[in-house]
């Protein structure tokens, strides 16, 4: 969260004076999709997704633009860690990781270059008036039923 807060005061002030710019905070969706065994990290979201939408509610007087974007499952090495960690447990091996990922919205984690696409989107003159708000991508995980 703090090192959010630090780099937003950092850029935003030499944004705000210029009267353009834009931030685009990658957080994630613990934040949307609580877990118990995740608190301190969904607290951390929660905070990371207040902090974007109340900055961004307030940063069109400086000419400046705060989003944020919530990825969920994308392939990425930590995911492919975790990953293993839970095979080893469920299945006693963790080479059998990417046996995981059929439980995954579409049958497959997000892709690295979907999450930038969507900032590339969001940080373009394309979403110029989009502002305070925070796009979740996660093949739908957020609004998923609970499991039985």
């Amino acid at each position: 969260m703090f090192g959010f807060i630090g780099v937003t005061r950092a850029f935003y002030a030499r944004m705000a004076a210029r009267r353009a710019g834009v931030i685009v905070n990658i957080i994630g969706m613990g934040g949307e999709r609580l877990d118990v065994n995740y608190l301190a990290g969904a607290a951390g979201n929660a905070s990371l997704m207040a902090f974007t939408r109340a900055l961004g509610g307030a940063s069109h007087r400086d000419g400046v633009r705060v989003v944020g974007i919530n990825p969920g499952p994308i392939a990425t090495g930590r995911m492919e860690t975790r990953l293993r960690a839970i095979a080893a447990r469920r299945f006693g091996d963790a080479e059998r990781w990417r046996e995981l990922t059929a439980e995954m919205p579409f049958g497959r984690p997000g892709r690295p270059e979907e999450i930038a696409a969507a900032a590339a989107f969001l940080a373009s003159d394309l979403s110029a008036w989009t502002s305070g708000t925070i796009l979740t991508i996660d093949g739908g995980l957020a609004n998923a039923p609970p499991e039985r």
